[in-house]
């Protein structure tokens, strides 16, 4: 579990150790790791912190040999871990700023796919599942998301591709491409946020609890059946109409 300290990754890390499963936690701040930890595990038992830079290979080599280690397999992978940096228009990014997303947001979800494959394809019993975290940006762009809404276009392509080249392994991938979840990252639809149509408006948006739990299902499925994509959002947001 990627960017597993706050928002999204810790509300399905909570809701993954509550059913049971060995959950490592992966993030850059070890403090956010370990209160998640207490929060959700209070024996300790079933969870592991592994504090790791995504964008850093062998970081993230020494996360998945860590796991290995500890939990003999590799079953699940979700690849959460993003970043976004402030909406401005596409002339005023600067090059930084950019490769700051895309090396979080792309290449993060990149390395780890590529050792969570290399594990489940060889470990025994064989197979595992992959869920990469989209976003309703995987769809249509908001304004001035540029950077963002690259890369989680890109995030389909990365699943498509794991999804088809995993068939003979027993790996399956699939993606979550959540809509306006109340995390820190979106405390600012409730103040409003910039419309297509120049407007500035409030958004509503949806408890994170309605997402662990389907990620949680797509985590429980067995290997011969895939939820490929799944959209959850908030009901009322504007998206539909919006691309």
């Amino acid at each position: 579990m990627t960017g597993a300290g706050s928002g999204i990754g810790k509300a399905v890390s909570m809701a993954l150790l509550k059913e049971g499963y060995g959950v490592v936690l992966a993030g850059r701040r070890a403090a956010l790791l370990e209160q998640a930890v207490a929060d959700g595990d209070p024996a300790k038992s079933s969870s592991l912190v592994v504090p790791t830079d995504v964008t850093d290979p062998e970081s993230v080599a020494r996360l998945f040999k860590t796991t290995q280690d500890a939990f003999g397999r590799l079953d699940l992978l979700f690849n959460n871990a993003g970043i976004n940096v402030p909406a401005v228009p596409i002339d005023e990014l600067t090059v930084e700023q950019w490769r700051s997303v895309v090396d979080v947001n792309l290449t993060g979800a990149f390395l780890c796919t590529r050792q969570a494959f290399s594990l489940m394809k060889n470990q025994t019993p064989r197979g595992g599942r992959i869920i990469n975290n989209g976003s309703i940006s995987a769809y249509v762009p908001r304004p001035n998301s540029a950077p963002y809404t690259a890369t989680k276009h890109a995030i389909t392509g990365l699943t498509r591709s794991t999804s088809l080249d995993g068939r003979k392994y027993d790996i399956a991938c699939g993606q979550i491409d959540i809509g306006n979840a109340a995390t820190e990252m979106t405390v600012r639809m409730a103040r409003g946020v910039a419309q297509a149509n120049g407007e500035v408006a409030v958004e509503p948006l949806v408890d994170l609890d309605h997402v662990a739990k389907a990620v949680v299902y797509m985590a429980g499925l067995p290997l011969e059946a895939n939820v490929q994509f799944m959209t959850v959002m908030a009901t009322k947001m504007p998206f539909i109409g919006r691309g």
